[in-house]
């Protein structure tokens, strides 16, 4: 979609007013009959409507002055709800006039509502609506900078959506390589060998069901002048198609969505887009182990005794925790850059899913107070709000094994907190677990979040970031 600021909107444009009451309402735009109506609309609490010219079609959008993560949020619904409107008309494009400082969370709602994956369809219907004209106060640059962050969503959607008969371990490492090209971070991908070398034990375990080989992707973005000398290193789990292996899934239908079990790769990737597209003035580190988890002749099994990247051992109960176990190598590996702050983001647990469902990401960590604050708050401003769980050392007793260091799953109470506190025990850094599960595929399309893929994660850590 293409977003422009113009300085006027012209005779037989589609306009859209967005304004806090009706008395900032542009009379000049609207006959007298027409008003009448608006304000009865408006005098009913209606907070969208329309007028129909028949060549056109015109929107006042009643939205509130204020800037709070709420108000925000409610642009983002009303977008979402103009958008629809605008493809059912077949609308080709829109001119938003407004001068409120939430017209570019409006213009976000709008772009991530307007989302299609249309990649194997045979007859591609594709939305009207491809273009929003800005006027007002909005910037150039503040539109670059909402125009980045939805594209990097909607990227990681796409990469969430496409089925693993294309997105393979290897693949997702030229996907990675691609985006990195358009926006700007350094990609280095490390293969079979190399991960070999470095002995990750957990990565090649997952893998060993797989036709396909692992990957290791390492993303960078180091700009001359940095705020922070030490990385926030970003990690996502990167199972691009997980059956469970030979702890095969037992419900129902779980595996027809499985492709999505690499939702928090997309979002670390994502939001390294959105970084560098931006030029955020901060060293990040992203790292995306990834492999599938089949059942194969030679897969690691119940029973199996792993050794980790850090040596440490894990005796595996149940080969459906595997998330954890490339994620334990990911983030052994992220204590040779000594970084200052490490975040991970994961679909780990149905616990997680179970406890809050899509509305919103389980977090857990030893990091500083403030910055978990950090976190929530950027959580609240793109409205994926964070629900911190406990992370007592006490949890640790149900990840005792009777042969090895660690078991690979705990006894069932608190298990988003057991998988959270078995990731704990490959770091030496301040940490911070985000467990996806929940908001990172969804059955319908809610407002402006797109059914399927959801881009979960890449707004938060973009806004974590941009105000570290």
């Amino acid at each position: 979609m293409e977003i422009k600021k113009v300085t006027k909107a012209g005779t037989k444009d589609n306009v859209v007013f967005l304004v806090p009451t009706e008395k900032e309402i542009d009379n000049t735009f609207f006959n007298k009959d027409e008003l009448s109506y608006i304000k009865a609309k408006i005098k009913d609490d209606n907070k969208i409507v329309t007028i129909n010219r028949l060549s056109s079609i015109a929107f006042v959008v009643i939205s509130s002055k204020d800037d709070d993560y709420k108000a925000r949020q409610t642009a983002r619904k009303n977008a979402s709800k103009v958008v629809d409107i605008a493809n059912e008309n077949k609308l080709e494009s829109i001119t938003l006039i407004s001068d409120l400082v939430i017209s570019t969370d409006f213009i976000e709602g709008a772009i991530l509502s307007n989302y299609q994956f249309l990649k194997y369809y045979s007859e591609k219907k594709k939305n009207s609506l491809q273009a929003i004209n800005v006027i007002g106060k909005i910037t150039k640059t503040q539109i670059e900078e909402v125009v980045n962050i939805t594209y990097a969503t909607n990227s990681a959607k796409d990469l969430v959506n496409e089925p693993q008969s294309f997105l393979n371990a290897e693949q997702l490492a030229k996907e990675i390589k691609r985006l990195g090209k358009e926006s700007g971070f350094k990609v280095e991908v490390l293969g079979k060998a190399k991960i070999e070398a470095l002995k990750m034990g957990g990565l090649l375990a997952v893998n060993k069901g797989s036709i396909d080989p692992p990957t290791f992707s390492v993303l960078e973005w180091n700009p001359a002048k940095a705020k922070n000398k030490n990385p926030v290193i970003l990690v996502g789990k990167g199972v691009v198609y997980d059956t469970g292996g030979l702890s095969l899934k037992p419900t129902a239908n779980s595996m027809d969505i499985m492709k999505c079990d690499m939702g928090g790769a997309a979002a670390v990737v994502g939001a390294m887009y959105a970084i560098a597209k931006n030029k955020l003035p901060f060293y990040v580190i992203t790292l995306v182990p990834a492999t599938d988890n089949r059942p194969s002749g030679n897969a690691y099994a119940p029973g199996d005794v792993i050794t980790m990247h850090n040596k440490k051992t894990v005796e595996v109960l149940n080969t459906d925790a595997e998330g954890r176990m490339i994620l334990a190598d990911a983030l052994s590996y992220a204590q040779k850059y000594k970084p200052e702050l490490v975040l991970d983001a994961a679909t780990l647990t149905g616990a997680a899913a179970a406890a809050i469902g899509h509305y919103g990401i389980v977090a857990m960590g030893n990091a500083e107070e403030k910055v978990m604050n950090k976190l929530k708050t950027a959580g609240n401003n793109v409205y994926e709000r964070i629900v911190e769980f406990p992370f007592w050392d006490e949890y640790n007793e149900q990840l005792k094994s009777s042969i090895a260091d660690l078991t690979n799953l705990g006894n069932g109470a608190g298990g988003s907190i057991t998988a959270g506190k078995f990731l704990e025990n490959f770091t030496d850094y301040p940490y911070i677990h985000l467990d996806i599960a929940g908001p990172a595929w969804m059955k319908s399309k809610v407002d402006y979040v797109s059914k399927g893929g959801s881009g979960s994660g890449v707004r938060v850590f973009y806004d974590f970031i941009k105000n570290y």
